[in-house]
């Protein structure tokens, strides 16, 4: 991490790759199929325990994964790597529309499992947000970061509560087009980070 990038910076930067990385425009089109046939009021509930779960999710990967790292003796380079890859194959697979993510078991409840965890904040993700929590080591740039990385999940949590009404001033077709154009650009995201961690172990 830069260590002359100023707060805000820091800040936006992060925003920015959470949106990408958390795909909201294809979380609501999942919620949707999810929650088809349910009431207003339940589908808010299950809007609302997804959003926490992310929240909680983020949080614990993003402060606890440099610790799981020491743990299991994996390098920040091979996190790098493999998150990334990762990630690029779930791009790739959203981009070409042959996503097959898991379903929920009949009258289980989806909104945790699997739609908040691994459907949003999946493997890629995950790889990613513990690769920020090792790599960022200055406190104040943790708490940018963090702020980052919280109004992400926030954001999701917007657009999970408002998914019907984006859905009809959007439109299915349109919908579909953003998913693919967001995964597009986490393609290259993700290349990014292999790129990166490639560089950092050949440096060792």
């Amino acid at each position: 991490m830069d260590p002359n990038i100023s707060g805000v910076q820091l800040f936006g930067t992060t925003y920015i790759k959470m949106f990408f990385l958390l795909a909201p425009f294809f979380t609501i089109s999942m919620f949707l199929k999810m929650a088809d046939g349910m009431t207003t009021a339940d589908r808010r509930r299950a809007a609302m325990r997804t959003s926490i779960t992310i929240l909680a999710a983020t949080s614990g990967f993003f402060f606890f994964g440099k610790a799981l790292f020491s743990v299991l003796g994996i390098t920040l380079a091979a996190f790098q790597i493999g998150a990334g890859t990762t990630l690029f194959l779930t791009s790739v697979l959203l981009v070409l529309g042959i996503s097959k993510p898991p379903q929920p078991e009949e009258d289980a409840d989806f909104a945790v499992v699997p739609l908040a965890l691994p459907i949003i904040v999946g493997p890629g993700a995950i790889g990613t947000i513990m690769v920020w929590g090792t790599a960022i080591t200055e406190p104040h740039q943790k708490i940018y970061a963090y702020a980052g990385i919280l109004a992400g999940g926030l954001t999701v949590a917007v657009f999970l509560l408002l998914a019907e009404k984006i859905e009809k001033i959007v439109g299915r077709k349109s919908l579909s087009v953003m998913v693919k154009l967001t995964a597009l650009v986490l393609t290259a995201f993700a290349a990014q980070i292999v790129f990166t961690g490639i560089k950092s172990f050949m440096a060792a």
